[in-house]
C-alpha cells in the first residue's frame, strides 16, 4: 500500500525511482480506507534529504499513510527555502491543532548545547506535552530522543569527549519485542553525535524499558511502558552515504573529524560503500507502523 504525499513533493520522483509506492491526493481520494496519519517534526538543517529517507521507509508498509511535516514557528531555516516549507510544511502552532495516530521528532545537530538554549526549546516542550495525549504514539529519534527523554523524564544527556561517529552494533535486551521482530541478535546503526545516553540513567525509571544498548554509543533504544513514547537514539533512516557526506564536509571545513568507524570498506573511503543497515531499517519502521500504531490506535483518530 502507498504513503500519501503531495504531488510536487521532491522526494516524490526519488521514491517512485525506487519503486516505493507513493499516492497523489487526487488517487488517495478514490480509495475507502482511513489512512493512519503521521507528522513529521523535522528538524534537521538537510530537510528535504530527512523527508526523503523518513518517506522511503515509512512508505514500505501495506498501510496507506498520510504525512504533515512540520516546521518551528521560531526557528529560521538556513538550509531549506522558505518556499519549500511555505508550499510542504504545516507550522508547530498548527500542529497542536490536530490528532495523529503517529508522530517523528527527529534528530538535530544540537547535542553540544544545553536543551534549554535552543531557540525552539519552549515550542519543542509544547509539542512533546500535546504528543502525550494527542498522538497514539511518538518516535523520537537521536538528539529528539535525548530531548524527549530529558523533557518528560528528567534523563539528561552526556557530552562524549569524542564524537560518536560511525556503524555499531546494538545488542537485543528484549528478544520478543515487537519493534525488534525480524532482527538479528545484534544489529547495526548508524551513528553521529557528542552525547550519549546510559543503562543507568534508565533503569530507576520503572515506567521505561530500555531494549537495545551499544557498548561503544550507549542506550540505542527505549519505550515507555504505555507504549505511547519510542526513543531511538540512532539514525537507521540514513541513506548509504549519509555519514560519508558528514565526513568529507567537515575534513573541507578543516576540522579534526575522525573516520566514521565500520563504515568505509576497508576503512578507505575510495572503495565502494556498503549498506549494512538497511534491513533493520525498514523492519524497524514497518514493526513501529503495525505494531505500536495500526493494530493499536483508533478508528477515529479524534478518540485518541
Amino acid at each position: 500500500m502507498p504513503i500519501k504525499i503531495d504531488s510536487d513533493l521532491p522526494a516524490r520522483s526519488i521514491l517512485e525511482n525506487e519503486n516505493i509506492f507513493v499516492m497523489t491526493d487526487e488517487r488517495a481520494a478514490a480509495q475507502d480506507i482511513r489512512p493512519l496519519k503521521i507528522a513529521i517534526v523535522n528538524l534537521m538543517p538537510t530537510k528535504v534529504a530527512t523527508e526523503t529517507q523518513l518517506l522511503r521507509l515509512l512508505g514500505n508498509t501495506p498501510l496507506q499513510i498520510e504525512i504533515s511535516l512540520v516546521c518551528m514557528d521560531g526557528h529560521v531555516s538556513k538550509n531549506t527555502s522558505e518556499d519549500h516549507l511555505d508550499r510542504f510544511y504545516i507550522s508547530s502552532k498548527e500542529v497542536l491543532e490536530r490528532k495523529f495516530d503517529g508522530m517523528i521528532i527527529t534528530g538535530a545537530p544540537l547535542e553540544q548545547i544545553e536543551f534549554e538554549k535552543v531557540d525552539y526549546w519552549d515550542e519543542l516542550c509544547k509539542i512533546m506535552d500535546y504528543a502525550k495525549k494527542n498522538v497514539y504514539c511518538t518516535l523520537y529519534i537521536c538528539w529528539g530522543a535525548m530531548a524527549g527523554l530529558y523533557h518528560l523524564y528528567g534523563i539528561n544527556k552526556h557530552i562524549t569527549d569524542k564524537k560518536l561517529f560511525g556503524v555499531f552494533n546494538n545488542a537485543k535486551l528484549e528478544l520478543h519485542e515487537p519493534l525488534m521482530r525480524g532482527f538479528d541478535d545484534l544489529f547495526p546503526v548508524p551513528t553521529s553525535r557528542w552525547a550519549t545516553l546510559t543503562r543507568e540513567d534508565i533503569f530507576p525509571h520503572k515506567e521505561l524499558n530500555l531494549l537495545a544498548e551499544s557498548h561503544t554509543t550507549g542506550v540505542t533504544l527505549v519505550k515507555s511502558n504505555d507504549n505511547r513514547s519510542i526513543f531511538m537514539t540512532g539514525h537507521l533512516e540514513y541513506d548509504t552515504d549519509t555519514l560519508a557526506a558528514e565526513y568529507f564536509r567537515d575534513k573541507e571545513k578543516g576540522m579534526d573529524t575522525a573516520m566514521p568507524e565500520n563504515y568505509f570498506t576497508k576503512d578507505n573511503p575510495s572503495l565502494p560503500l556498503l549498506n549494512t543497515w538497511r534491513s533493520t531499517a525498514h523492519l524497524f519502521y514497518s514493526n513501529w507502523l503495525n505494531y505500536y500504531v495500526y493494530q493499536n490506535t483508533p478508528f477515529d483518530v479524534n478518540d485518541i
